[in-house]
């Protein structure tokens, strides 16, 4: 049947049978946009969280970096020891600030986690990533601004870096994306899954899971930038939204290398999440010494007779018919 006949048939039917199709596929896309959460787009307390993580970004980029530069350039020993308690710090506070207000992520590896697991919806989460995009670009243009060009152009303006300007500094991009990868999922592992899990927030108190999370932001960063000791390379980035403000104001090495800084944590997340479905719900039940191992080792032993008349136990075995 060509397409011609079909087209008449299709006008034949019924007009009863043409309107039950029309709003079947109203309900069917209705339901789609509800899915993805896209009457959220017209709540304003949407907007009030995206302005929240625009304004925790800016600020939280801006006072980050400038505490990394200082560090690093201060007359320690070992600067880069105060770098992830600088992390530690800063984090935390924005943490405590922000995660009753908008969910605190400041960071799209947070969103991204929080979509893949149903905690925000697809719409929330690509508003929340611009705002957060936006936040980093206003914080570094900001410290673009201030800070004395000849320290901005040492520290390629606090910019995540994975090469440096001489020949044999920095790393390879694959050395980075695979760093990335790792301290990504570990921060997803233990600060994600406790800030997650509804019952144990609960118990624990915000501040402590805050300690948690900023802890794990801490511990990788510290991981990152003590494995490799190679100048040049300014460790893991944690937050593409933080690596692209220096990114598109310096360009060259930061540009050329950025994509590892989204790739990494996105597959680190899509990973995570692959886990997570897959983690107990329940948790260890504690069977109070039940299977303690000396008394299976006593317990196995039955009843036997030898030829000094001295008993031994032993289980009893019973054949059933």
């Amino acid at each position: 049947m060509d397409s011609a006949n079909s087209h008449v048939l299709v006008k034949q039917l019924p007009r009863s049978v043409q309107i039950s199709k029309a709003i079947c596929l109203r309900g069917k896309w209705r339901k789609f946009l509800a899915s993805t959460g896209a009457h959220e787009i017209f709540m304003p307390e949407m907007w009030k969280a995206a302005l929240t993580e625009l304004t925790a970004t800016t600020f939280l980029v801006f006072t980050l970096t400038t505490s990394i530069i200082a560090c690093l350039d201060s007359q320690e020993v070992d600067p880069k020891l105060l770098v992830p308690f600088a992390v530690f710090i800063i984090a935390f506070l924005f943490l405590i600030v922000t995660v009753p207000l908008s969910g605190g992520h400041m960071s799209p590896v947070f969103t991204i986690i929080a979509a893949l697991k149903g905690v925000v919806t697809l719409a929330r989460a690509l508003i929340y990533i611009l705002a957060q995009c936006i936040g980093s670009i206003i914080g570094f243009l900001i410290l673009n601004s201030v800070m004395d060009p000849k320290l901005a152009d040492t520290y390629s303006l606090g910019g995540c870096a994975i090469s440096g300007k001489d020949v044999n500094s920095g790393i390879k991009p694959m050395d980075a994306l695979i760093l990335e990868f790792t301290c990504t999922f570990v921060v997803l592992f233990v600060g994600v899954t406790l800030a997650f899990d509804k019952k144990r927030s609960k118990d624990l108190g915000l501040p402590i899971v805050c300690l948690v999370v900023a802890g794990a932001m801490a511990l990788a960063v510290f991981v990152s930038i003590t494995v490799t000791g190679r100048a040049g390379y300014a460790g893991v980035g944690l937050n593409p939204a933080r690596c692209l403000g220096p990114a598109l104001f310096r360009g060259g090495p930061l540009w050329v290398g950025h994509w590892v800084f989204w790739v990494g944590p996105f597959l680190a997340c899509v990973v995570y999440y692959a886990l997570s479905i897959n983690l107990p719900k329940e948790g260890v039940v504690w069977v109070d010494g039940q299977y303690d191992v000396l008394k299976l080792a006593f317990g196995s032993s039955g009843t036997i007779h030898n030829n000094n008349g001295v008993t031994n136990d032993q289980p009893e075995c019973q054949a059933q018919v």
